[in-house]
């Protein structure tokens, strides 16, 4: 055996690759603590923006795993290791993925402008996909309504984001459209006093706006009166049943009457 030979074999192996090994290692230190910096320093920015913290956390995880599978590959490349077949398989698989989870995708990608723009937050009352309730939770891929008769309605974001969404809790204030029929012996000015004092009498109705009360058409046995009162969104159910029933209360008590359908028999003599 020649010694000298393989020594020279393994000073040659050493020096060829031990440097490329000791290269690698230095770079995954060094890219590992620029890593946890570069996280460090995201996570920061958005916090201070104001992201959803679910989204936060998600999106923390996702840039992560980039970065590292980033690392890997100059890693990779520092021992000798072709690395454009690594990055042609995980384009690959990318693709397959994303055509296999397009559904999934577009509900992600629907959350995610959900949680940056903000259109609804928890505890909001809306009105989206026909359907009306309180935000009880945004996650990344669904938006779950509870609706006033407590039913839990799970709405996917992709569908969400891209409709119509009536945010009734943004301004702070509702209005609620109640429509009363009063008989035409009725006297125009009293009737409007007596609705307009069942309002302001209420605790829940806002002052400011006004609640209002006018004359909103003349139908075939009713003067019919738009009375409008304004609330806070969590009290719009308590004005609603409550004005309609002070307003049967307040109309009897002035002797208002409330005109109804009247069936009429007629009799022929035989």
């Amino acid at each position: 055996m020649d010694v000298e030979k393989l020594m020279n074999t393994g000073l040659e192996f050493v020096t060829t690759y031990g440097i490329k090994v000791i290269g690698a290692i230095v770079i995954w230190i060094i890219g590992s603590w620029i890593v946890k910096k570069l996280m460090k320093v995201t996570g920061n920015v958005m916090t201070k923006s104001g992201y959803d913290a679910s989204l936060q956390k998600f999106l923390l995880n996702l840039i992560g795993w980039g970065l590292k599978i980033l690392l890997i590959l100059v890693i990779l490349s520092q021992l000798g290791i072709e690395t454009t077949s690594f990055a042609a398989i995980l384009a690959a698989a990318g693709l397959a993925v994303g055509l296999a989870l397009q559904g999934s995708l577009s509900n992600f990608a629907g959350g995610v402008l959900l949680m940056i723009f903000k259109p609804i937050k928890i505890g909001d009352l809306i009105e989206a996909q026909d359907t009306v309730g309180v935000v009880k939770e945004i996650e990344i891929f669904t938006t779950k309504l509870l609706t006033p008769d407590n039913k839990l309605v799970i709405i996917p974001n992709g569908t969400l984001s891209n409709g119509n969404i009536i945010n009734y809790t943004e301004e702070g204030k509702i209005r609620v459209d109640l429509t009363f029929g009063v008989s035409y012996d009725a006297d125009i000015k009293q009737t409007k006093e007596v609705l307009l004092n069942v309002l302001t009498s209420n605790s829940d109705v806002l002052q400011d706006p006004a609640p209002t009360v006018n004359v909103s058409g003349l139908g075939e046995s009713s003067v019919d009166f738009a009375v409008r009162p304004w609330c806070t969104p969590d009290k719009y159910w308590d004005v609603y049943f409550g004005t309609t029933e002070n307003v049967k209360l307040a109309l009897d008590k002035a002797g208002i009457e409330i005109p109804y359908p009247h069936a009429v028999e007629i009799q022929k003599e035989a």
